[in-house]
């Protein structure tokens, strides 16, 4: 099964210290190794970003940064595992090393099932 991991934490944490970088490469380099992590990313900033929603039948284009947003997702990885008990552990193990390595960081992860084009019957 398919998961995604969404870290969420406040935009002004900052960038986290060189030391828990180093361990979540280690980690990385590890669960890709093992065929479990198939992508991960860091996202920039909201003021790089811009927001497009639909909102009474109009699309709407927001140029970032977006100051209703208590909290923004700061990075997400791919994995495949075999139960969603697998996906939540590595997320318990990974948050470990932010309480470890950065001290008073507050965030969380996210752990969410993926789906995929086979997952969805198709209508003829």
């Amino acid at each position: 099964m398919r998961f995604m991991m969404i870290v969420k934490s406040k935009e002004s944490s900052g960038f986290p210290p060189k030391p828990l970088m180093d361990a979540i490469g280690k980690l990385s380099e590890e669960a890709t190794k093992a065929g479990r992590m198939v992508g991960s990313g860091g996202l920039g900033p909201t003021a790089l970003g811009a927001s497009v929603r639909i909102s009474r039948g109009e699309i709407v284009v927001t140029d970032g940064p977006f100051t209703e947003a208590k909290e923004v997702v700061g990075g997400y990885a791919q994995f495949e595992f075999a139960s969603k008990e697998d996906a939540v552990q590595s997320a318990v193990e990974f948050m470990e090393l932010h309480r470890r390595l950065w001290p008073g960081w507050e965030g969380e992860t996210e752990v969410r099932q993926m789906y995929g084009p086979d997952d969805f019957p198709c209508k003829a």
